[in-house]
């Protein structure tokens, strides 16, 4: 069997990890991954991309890498947020296409969808209207990687396809408390009101809901992508609607993974963004109806786990 070679862009991030641990129960002979970090090259700058794909002539690639950061690095930056994404992503797939690979999946985001929609969103109301104000730039530069890849494969006739996960959180999240997402920051929170016996404060009115996929079951549903799903169409990578929970909640397992036992304060001067992202994965389960979640409390008390082991060196 011929060897496919896999690159994957933003390999070093929370997902590129999902993805090696996910490796380690379901790697094939015939596979070689090639793990690229931003120390590789800048994914704006064509030469320096082209300078990688030459070197590794990828026959596969996952494309991770973006500028992406929470709520309130959006809300502040939302023109950079715009353009880098848009200029990593004609490069990586402009290069895809002039390399002749035979399959590039990208990474896309739930926030991608309209602001006012009807729930739960699904893959074909991706551009029904705009998104969410707090973070249209990056949104509207996700938007644009399906666009890109339907072009591309009706002009081209390449297989570039793309994967919508829910909220993803896991080993080697970025838990800036500014610029993480929900639950690392939630857990850089904890961590520090417990070590400093201070007030867990959880920003906003923690009544948001949130559907919370572990890096590690994202990671095995990207391989799946990668070698099964035959569709140009985007899929919804999300746990289960009914596992949907409030940050409240979120923040309440967090604690008690800390074994935290002091005084929980919400912070409403703080802006709540999006009240809920429901997503469908219908159809994820019509093509893996039997596929097993991590459940949210373990997968938080195993990310705390690592946080509270890694502390000293993680993204903070």
């Amino acid at each position: 069997m011929a060897e496919s070679v896999i690159m994957v862009t933003g390999g070093t991030g929370l997902v590129g990890h999902g993805i090696r641990l996910a490796l380690e129960e379901d790697k094939k002979p015939n596979e070689k991954w090639i793990f690229l970090s931003s120390k590789d090259a800048d994914l704006r700058d064509r030469e320096a991309t082209k300078l990688l794909f030459e070197k590794y002539k990828p026959t596969h690639v996952i494309h991770l890498a973006a500028k992406v950061g929470g709520l309130f690095n959006n809300m502040e930056n939302n023109c950079d947020f715009y353009r880098v994404n848009c200029q990593i992503n004609d490069v990586v797939l402009d290069l895809c296409k002039e390399y002749e690979v035979k399959k590039a999946v990208s990474c896309l985001s739930t926030c991608i969808f309209p602001d006012k929609t009807t729930y739960p969103i699904d893959e074909t109301m991706v551009h029904n209207g705009p998104p969410h104000l707090s973070n249209y730039g990056y949104s509207f530069a996700k938007r644009m990687v399906d666009v890109m890849n339907r072009v591309y494969n009706q002009q081209h006739g390449c297989h570039f396809t793309s994967i919508i996960p829910c909220n993803v959180f896991g080993p080697h999240d970025n838990f800036r408390l500014k610029e993480g997402h929900v639950l690392p920051g939630l857990m850089h929170k904890a961590y520090l009101a417990e070590r400093d016996d201070q007030p867990f404060v959880i920003w906003g009115t923690g009544k948001p809901l949130r559907q919370f996929i572990y890096s590690v079951d994202l990671g095995r549903l990207i391989i799946w992508v990668l070698r099964e799903y035959p569709e140009i169409e985007p899929i919804i990578l999300a746990v289960d609607e009914k596992d949907e929970i409030s940050i409240r909640d979120a923040g309440e397992l967090v604690v008690k993974a800390f074994g935290y036992k002091g005084e929980i304060v919400q912070d409403v001067s703080k802006s709540d963004g999006q009240f809920k992202k429901t997503a469908s994965n219908a159809k994820l389960r019509k093509y893996l109806p039997d596929f097993k979640f991590t459940p949210t409390k373990q997968a938080i008390e195993e990310t705390v786990d690592w946080f509270r082991k890694n502390y000293e060196t993680a993204r903070k």
